[in-house]
């Protein structure tokens, strides 16, 4: 089917208290990786690319490859750019097609994030493309971002409502303490600040950083309202290690042998996260 709003995916998980995973690719393999493990489990998704992705491979491109492979498919697919770092990415994914964008402007003063995300959401509204952004500061790295754990920010509920209201977004990432990347030991989240942002803010809430959060938690953060679920580093980590594997055989050199193997480790770690999310049986 053709490519849709992630505004129409997120609303229904919101409404029926599952979490829609989010899942960000590098090149074609994963793109299919991720659409057959969404066929496989019947679930919806979103399929995301970062700054530092696109600047690999241009939008249009992305765009083409998620776009052929979701019309050959019965399972509802939107495609998101994740971490947009400026009005013009996000303008330049919309152009390219992309049905979903993502502003991060978590690194800047309250007032001046706030000024940032409503120009992105003027210019995308008026197109029916949602808008994600993000409020307090996710630790880890994304991208060329690298924020230490001292100086992470956490979501401030009041905030979160005040920043809602002001740029009208359709979804907000929120900072309780997770990261980007692998993690360093458990992490600890802070559920009752998850909680209190929730009951005030009435748009899907978006957790960044799925990566390495055990599965409990992030089914409890999903019971407590979370509807979307960021997952990047474990599917690079998956696809690498699986062609490693079979370059172990140093007769291999055809790109197909290896780009299949990690096509299938990329699917199967996809399906265990659409389990997890609670989205299977739900497209």
């Amino acid at each position: 089917m053709p490519l849709i709003s992630s505004f129409e995916i997120l609303s229904d998980a919101q409404k029926g208290h599952y979490a829609v995973g989010a899942f960000n690719i590098e090149n074609m393999e994963m793109a299919q990786a991720v659409i057959k493990a969404g066929e496989e489990t019947n679930s919806p998704l979103i399929v995301q690319t970062t700054p530092s992705t696109l600047k690999y491979a241009p939008p249009s491109l992305f765009y083409a490859i998620v776009k052929s492979i979701a019309e050959n498919s019965k399972i509802p697919v939107a495609l998101h750019l994740d971490h947009g770092d400026s009005f013009k990415r996000c303008c330049e994914t919309i152009r390219a097609g992309y049905t979903s964008v993502m502003i991060d402007g978590s690194k800047l003063p309250f007032d001046e994030n706030v000024i940032l995300t409503q120009k992105v959401v003027e210019v995308a509204s008026n197109l029916s493309i949602p808008v994600e952004a993000e409020l307090g500061t996710i630790g880890g790295k994304e991208d060329s971002l690298v924020t230490s754990d001292k100086d992470a920010l956490y979501t401030n509920p009041a905030q979160a409502k005040e920043f809602v209201d002001r740029t009208r977004v359709n979804s907000l990432a929120v900072a309780i303490g997770t990261a980007h990347g692998f993690y360093k030991g458990v992490p600890k989240l802070d559920f009752e600040r998850l909680e209190e942002i929730v009951k005030i803010v009435d748009i899907p809430i978006v957790l960044h950083g799925g990566s390495g959060i055990p599965d409990e938690d992030v089914q409890k953060s999903i019971r407590l309202g979370i509807s979307k679920v960021n997952y990047a580093t474990e599917l690079r980590w998956h696809f690498t290690q699986a062609c490693r594997k079979v370059l172990e055989d140093s007769d291999i050199f055809d790109p197909k042998k290896y780009g299949t193997a990690g096509r299938e480790a990329v699917k199967e770690f996809v399906k265990q996260r659409i389990i997890v999310c609670g989205s299977a049986g739900k497209a």
